[in-house]
């Protein structure tokens, strides 16, 4: 229940940025195989370009994923903000509301949550796996991600209504605008540029 309420959420706050439309065409997605191997081909380019460094650069990691998707997949894309929880309790955020516009106004933002891409109502996080392997993951996660998905791992697929099932809570509070996502492009610009 709790996944269809975040889902309707989501939905919402993909209309407040984008529009109806979009929100619309954002829930009746259906991921196809040959989707699902775009994406799956995309995060395995990014991730053998994109420098691993102190902190991960996750935003900029998903900003620049979420790039990547939209120019290979049409479907409808969008880099969502908010709280990530392993079972149920908050790892990469506080659940409280923030100032999504003051936050990601900036190419470096300074916000405690957690970024992730979602592909119509499929979460599609790149940046789960890098965090789990850097020496700041909260411990809970890092445990959490090696122990049910491996070490091995880059890409986490999976839509919103299963991602509970492997005691992972991706709550949304914010859909950044394509002009944000743009804005934290420029910091990953810079990273790539100096890898």
């Amino acid at each position: 229940m709790a996944a269809a309420k975040d889902l309707m959420q989501l939905g919402t706050l993909v209309a407040a940025r984008h529009g109806w439309p979009e929100a619309k065409a954002f829930k009746a997605y259906e991921l196809a195989d040959a989707d699902r191997m775009k994406l799956a081909g995309t995060a395995v380019e990014l991730l053998k370009v994109f420098p691993k460094t102190p902190g991960g650069n996750a935003a900029h990691l998903t900003a620049a994923f979420a790039v990547q998707l939209d120019r290979h997949l049409a479907a409808p894309v969008h880099v969502v903000a908010g709280t990530l929880a392993v079972d149920g309790k908050p790892v990469y955020g506080d659940r409280r509301p923030f100032d999504g516009p003051a936050v990601f106004g900036d190419d470096e933002p300074q916000w405690n949550g957690h970024l992730w891409v979602m592909v119509g109502p499929f979460i599609a996080d790149i940046a789960i796996f890098r965090a789990a392997n850097s020496s700041d993951c909260p411990p809970e996660l890092a445990r959490h991600v090696h122990s049910v998905f491996g070490q091995d791992k880059g890409l986490y697929v999976d839509h919103w209504r299963r991602s509970r099932q492997v005691g992972l809570s991706y709550e949304p509070q914010y859909v950044l605008s394509r002009d944000e996502v743009t804005q934290l492009m420029g910091g990953a610009y810079r990273l790539l540029q100096g890898s």
